[in-house]
């Protein structure tokens, strides 16, 4: 068995139900109003203070914190999902000096991160306003950031690959293609050859430790999104060498049971690397989000099993978040609809939904609250709810980003 049962949750599939959907969306972006101030922004969860730290904390990064939830609430609005009753991105010059405090002592180290640094607070004021002097300080973070030796999305040049490609895609600049095109090459020659397994890949150095992880967050694949959507940047020749590399490092790293394709967190056995994970940042689910553009046929079999996978593990019993919940793996559900047009992936993604919603309700009543988050809590939840009802399939902040410029 490719999964852990114990991590998931038999799956409450009640008919796909639209208006619930839509009233989900709405109770939960009226709940994130109403609990809003200026001084904290949002409550933190339980789950996120767990005992450690200051309980009054602010968190303020696009992954778990005010920006994400900034980013969310005028992206619904963006896509018609919902009506704000106030602006919450007036403040984005103090988020970035808060977010800056939040970093410490590493915020000159990771000022350039994507999912935490200043590089999403920059992009979306530049999305309202896009200044000299932005697009300056935006070149200069992501510039600085080819050779963090992360080599991955949260920290790493993966992540400011991405900011480069969405900000290439809002102005149609050759500075950021230049910049793309940069950080790919430099990624291209921090490429490491696996004798055991013949497949490239990449050391990851954070948090004191060194990694091998294959993931849509701290791993291969999650480098592997933007080089797929951005491959019109690229050369023909330089594109076909990247696609033989990524279709083959997929391909020698899959587990198969029957039907059914999983990836384990790493390449080289850990701790770690023996769990069986299926959740958005380790396993199938991050891997279909990350190759559904792959414009080869040659891994349709793997995601196609991936997919099964997701399915038959069903959804995860850490809640309905996008990182690690059941909203994430229903990403891959939809991302596969969009691929293959086949309407059984778009039911089950929906079927996900229901259940996600149910969690929602069941977790609010549990911890007394919503939780606050992009990646990790309700409001990321409440885009996927709004994916479903459109039966598309962006993933927030890696497949769209200026869909939000309305802050």
């Amino acid at each position: 068995m490719l999964f852990d049962p114990a991590r998931h949750e038999t799956l409450r599939a009640p008919r796909w139900d639209e208006g619930e959907a839509r009233a989900a969306i709405e109770r939960i972006v009226a709940d994130a109003e109403a609990h809003f101030s200026e001084d904290r922004y949002w409550p933190l969860h339980p789950l996120d203070w767990d005992g450690r730290g200051n309980r009054d904390r602010v968190e303020t990064s696009l992954y778990d914190g005010a920006c994400g939830v900034v980013w969310g609430l005028h992206y619904l609005e963006a896509v018609g999902a919902v009506g704000l009753s106030r602006s919450h991105g007036a403040g984005l010059n103090r988020l970035l000096e808060r977010n800056r405090a939040r970093l410490g002592t590493s915020a000159e180290r990771e000022r350039s991160s994507f999912l935490t640094g200043d590089t999403p607070i920059r992009m979306m004021s530049f999305g309202v306003e896009p200044t000299p002097a932005l697009e300056n300080e935006l070149a200069g973070l992501i510039a600085g950031n080819v050779e963090h030796a992360a080599r991955e999305l949260m920290w790493g040049a993966a992540g400011t690959l991405l900011a480069a490609l969405f900000l290439w895609e809002r102005t149609l600049s050759e500075k950021w293609a230049e910049l793309f095109r940069s950080t790919a090459s430099t990624l291209w020659n921090q490429l490491e050859w696996s004798p055991r397994y013949r497949c490239s890949y990449w050391t990851q150095q954070f948090l004191g430790s060194r990694f091998t992880y294959l993931d849509a967050v701290h791993g291969f694949v999650a480098t592997a999104l933007p080089l797929i959507r951005g491959r019109s940047l690229l050369s023909t020749e330089r594109w076909s060498a990247w696609e033989r590399c990524i279709v083959n490092t997929v391909e020698r790293t899959a587990d198969r049971d029957g039907r059914h394709v999983n990836w384990r967190p790493e390449l080289e056995d850990r701790g770690d690397s023996r769990k069986r994970l299926v959740q958005f940042c380790h396993g199938a689910p991050g891997f279909v989000v990350c190759l559904a553009g792959l414009p080869s046929a040659a891994i349709d079999d793997l995601l196609l099993g991936a997919g099964e996978t997701i399915w038959s593990a069903g959804p995860l019993a850490k809640g309905s978040n996008l990182c690690h919940g059941t909203g994430g793996n229903g990403y891959a559900l939809l991302a596969l609809y969009r691929r293959t047009r086949d309407s059984l992936w778009l039911d089950r993604a929906r079927a996900f939904a229901m259940h996600g919603i149910a969690q929602t309700d069941r977790h609010a009543q549990c911890y007394g609250q919503l939780r606050y988050s992009l990646w990790t809590g309700d409001i990321g939840f409440a885009i996927y709810l709004a994916d479903c009802v459109r039966a598309q399939a962006r993933f927030p902040t890696m497949d769209v980003f200026f869909g939000a410029s309305a802050v």
